[in-house]
């Protein structure tokens, strides 16, 4: 387990994020919750306007020749 140190910034309590649990990005928005006397600290839910940018990089012809055949594993009987 890493331990690190909780630091006044400001009004705020503040938590460095040790390198080798740091995200990959810095511009990233994350969410933060109490649970009891833990802090879980996740990225933040993607906004709606980020996926319809991603969707506007798609090429006209994106997926014109459908998505292929849809073939379905055998499941066991229940």
């Amino acid at each position: 387990m890493t331990m690190t140190r909780i630091f006044k910034n400001g009004n705020s309590q503040a938590v460095r994020i040790p390198a080798e649990l740091a995200y990959d990005r810095n511009d990233l928005d994350v969410e933060i919750e109490r649970r009891g006397d833990e802090l879980r600290i996740r990225p933040a839910a993607r906004r709606l306007s980020q996926v319809l940018d991603k969707f506007a990089g798609f090429t006209p012809d994106f997926m014109s020749e459908g998505r292929g055949e849809n073939v379905e594993s055998p499941r066991d009987e229940v």
